[in-house]
């Protein structure tokens, strides 16, 4: 007698499988936050500061020690105490002396900005003694091979600037969120692949940049709350579409959104309402949208016209709109893909490659296009009277373009012609 086997494989709702362990890892989360919160909290945190603070202090001389402790009585940093011997007794005359001095030195912006610059390709970290220096109020970070920012920034909780460009930082820390008083954030060409969603805890955050950066995509939702944001440069990246939190920065008033892989902008665009500027050139678009002609404070547009079949006739016949057009040259064209064949064949050849060439190429370009529409606006100021529309072909001498006689209501040729360096 054969006993036979039955293969019943029973089924189960994935679904169920999935919230299960979504339910784990949420809770799993939040005992890890809880426990980071305790430690945070703890007064063993507190003295072991302390207790580094007066060893560092051990290291310095009397004039940097004496330095030192004035930056942190002006900026009134209760938490680290001066580890000083001798105690300064001040009459009331001398007291209100002081005081007036105080008064002087708060009252005087330079005195208050406080800034912190570091600078050369040798450099793969940051100062120790930095940790101490929380009264500054601004970092200017270039140039470095710094990977990763340090694990004390958090403390630093009157930042209002953060350069820190060309670079080669891979993540930004979640603490990033506790520096609510942040109005400036650059962190373009580095090898950022995400942004954590604390940073739209920064309020305050006017102005924040990303351009050129290794693998960024996406932005986080979060970002919806930085409502004071009038400048995001988001520019050189792999976007394929506009960033849902973008269209929710009511403020908002230049876009870049150039060199990337867009193929059409969102119809709901004049959810920006106080736009002022926008850049949409070298990416695969065919049209632009409607709704820009109902953007009343839009007064530059940037795009590429090569593939740029169809326009709204408002926007580019609107006086009150430079609307430019930016040709590439086909010479050029040709030299960028013998380029990319060559940078293929020595990829093969090796295993990485430096990405500091594609860096400097990249920033000479937008710092050529910055400069461009810089003398555009200059050339505004001093004939104010004669608002010029553009188009913008690189490497072709000016030629006046005759207009067709029945011109298309989806798409119009542009008066004026300007040169590029392709």
């Amino acid at each position: 007698m054969v006993l036979e086997r039955r293969g019943d494989v029973p089924v189960y709702d994935l679904s169920l499988i999935r919230g299960i362990w979504e339910v784990r890892v949420k809770k799993y989360r939040q005992k890890q936050k809880k426990e980071k919160e305790r430690v945070e909290k703890s007064a063993l945190a507190r003295i072991d500061q302390q207790w580094q603070y007066r060893i560092y202090c051990k290291t310095l001389k009397a004039k940097e020690l004496n330095l030192l402790h004035q930056y942190l009585q002006r900026s009134k940093l209760t938490e680290l105490q001066p580890h000083t011997a001798d105690i300064q007794v001040y009459t009331e005359a001398e007291a209100e002396q002081q005081d007036h001095k105080d008064q002087e030195d708060q009252t005087d912006p330079e005195q208050n900005k406080l800034i912190f610059q570091l600078d050369g390709d040798h450099l793969t970290d940051f100062p120790r003694e930095l940790q101490w220096m929380t009264y500054l109020r601004e970092w200017h970070v270039r140039g470095t091979k710094i990977r990763q920012l340090p694990d004390y920034l958090a403390l630093f909780t009157q930042l209002t600037v953060l350069e820190m460009p060309n670079n080669a930082i891979t993540e930004l820390p979640p603490e990033i969120g506790k520096l609510t008083g942040l109005k400036v954030l650059n962190v373009s060409y580095n090898r950022l692949s995400k942004i954590p969603a604390e940073l739209g805890d920064c309020e305050n955050l006017e102005r924040l940049e990303l351009t050129g950066n290794y693998n960024l995509s996406e932005l986080p939702f979060e970002l919806s709350n930085l409502k004071q944001l009038v400048h995001l440069d988001i520019a050189e990246n792999r976007f394929v579409s506009i960033p849902i939190c973008a269209l929710r920065m009511n403020n908002l008033q230049l876009l870049d959104l150039s060199n990337n892989s867009l193929s059409d902008l969102p119809q709901d665009m004049d959810r920006l309402e106080k736009l002022v500027t926008l850049f949409v050139h070298k990416n695969n678009l065919t049209y632009l949208p409607h709704c820009l002609t109902n953007i009343s404070t839009l007064k530059m547009i940037v795009v590429s016209g090569d593939e740029l079949t169809s326009i709204p006739t408002r926007l580019c016949r609107n006086p009150e709109i430079k609307f430019i057009r930016l040709y590439d040259n086909p010479l050029s064209e040709e030299k960028k893909k013998k380029d990319e064949e060559k940078k293929k064949e020595k990829k093969k050849m090796r295993r990485w490659r430096d990405p500091r060439e594609e860096v400097k190429k990249d920033s000479r370009e937008k710092e050529f296009i910055e400069a461009y529409i810089g003398s555009l606006q200059d050339r505004d100021k001093k004939r104010s009277d004669e608002p010029v529309d553009m188009v913008f072909v690189p490497h072709q001498t000016p030629s006046p373009t005759p207009p067709p006689k029945s011109p298309s209501p989806a798409c119009c040729e542009d008066d004026d012609e300007g040169d590029d360096e392709g």
